[in-house]
């Protein structure tokens, strides 16, 4: 009877310990069946984060000096390497800018939040990068093999948009704003139709204008798309240069003078640019002083920080402010 009972056992045995093993394995299958699951689940929510608000925004092909490239369709982080007036006219501020556009005289005060990728023409790599850009806007074709790695990047080089009209219907096509667009563009037209109004009544149309700088150094004169008041003057108030030299310094929008030369390109309004002279200086200066815009009290200075800019927003500002001085010398 104890060989019997034993055999039962040993024979019961037997037949649970596959029954045991089976179910061991059918659960273990379960459990690996699980992780993988979770895992592929994990995965697919890490790819969703990371790839941010690139789930959220479209992509489009535009053209530019590059080739053709791809962009966001709503960029969320732009950094404008240059631009920046034209973007803040659209209500688009970029995460980054050099430093000198953000102390920008016109608009600084709204650029607070921005953070500065580096000198002005000499971009921060790791600057840009910590910024995470989905947009790169640039007029530095130097830099574009060094920014494009970053983020999609479109270089629009500088006096390839050659006034407020070009420069907002670009970007308002660039960035999805073209209501915003139209509507800067309108009230701009109004304001500088009020403007050249006011200066036509007191100015004669064939009095001559001349964009002038004096960096101590030396003396430069401008065209109507390199900053200094050549935009407000010559396209906005669209005032001519002296007839003698008007075809070579809008073909070459600046040259650099002598001493001898100032007569021959001094107009009879000079707008200058200068940090460390004064209306007084020139007047007593023997070369300036005999010039008839100086003796006629003709001649406007001002600092780099308000002429150095000529985006549409520092461009409408600057034309005011002329304005205000060419129809105050009639009084």
């Amino acid at each position: 009877m104890r060989k019997q009972k034993k055999h039962h056992r040993g024979r019961k045995l037997r037949l649970v310990v596959p029954l045991v093993l089976l179910l061991l394995i059918v659960l273990t299958g379960c459990g690996a069946t699980g992780k993988v699951q979770d895992s592929e689940t994990d995965e697919k929510q890490e790819t969703e984060q990371n790839s941010g608000s690139n789930t959220n925004s479209a992509m489009k092909k535009i053209t530019t000096v590059n080739g053709e490239i791809e962009i966001p369709v709503t960029p969320q982080r732009i950094v404008a390497e240059e631009y920046l007036g034209s973007l803040i006219a659209l209500d688009v501020i970029p995460v980054g800018a050099p430093g000198l556009t953000i102390q920008n005289y016109y608009f600084k005060d709204e650029l607070l939040g921005i953070s500065d990728t580096g000198v002005y023409g000499k971009p921060s790599t790791e600057s840009i990068l910590a910024l995470n850009p989905d947009l790169i806007i640039t007029g530095n074709g130097e830099s574009y093999e060094m920014l494009s790695k970053i983020a999609p990047t479109v270089v629009i080089p500088y006096g390839d948009l050659k006034n407020a009209h070009e420069e907002l219907t670009y970007f308002g096509q660039l960035l999805g704003k073209e209501a915003e667009a139209e509507a800067w563009l309108a009230n701009y037209e109004q304001q500088i139709a009020i403007a050249k109004a006011k200066v036509d009544s007191v100015i004669a149309k064939d009095a001559s204008f001349s964009i002038m700088e004096d960096t101590d150094k030396a003396i430069y004169v401008y065209g109507d798309n390199f900053g200094r008041g050549g935009q407000p003057v010559y396209q906005a108030l669209e005032r001519k240069l002296p007839n003698a030299v008007a075809s070579e310094i809008m073909e070459k929008q600046w040259a650099e003078l002598s001493e001898e030369m100032i007569a021959s390109y001094a107009g009879d309004y000079i707008i200058m640019t200068s940090d460390s002279r004064t209306v007084e200086d020139f007047e007593a200066d023997p070369i300036w002083g005999s010039l008839p815009a100086v003796k006629n009290g003709h001649l406007y200075v001002w600092p780099e920080e308000r002429s150095w800019y000529y985006d549409p927003i520092a461009v409408l500002a600057q034309t005011e402010e002329l304005v205000t001085w060419l129809t105050s010398l009639e009084k």
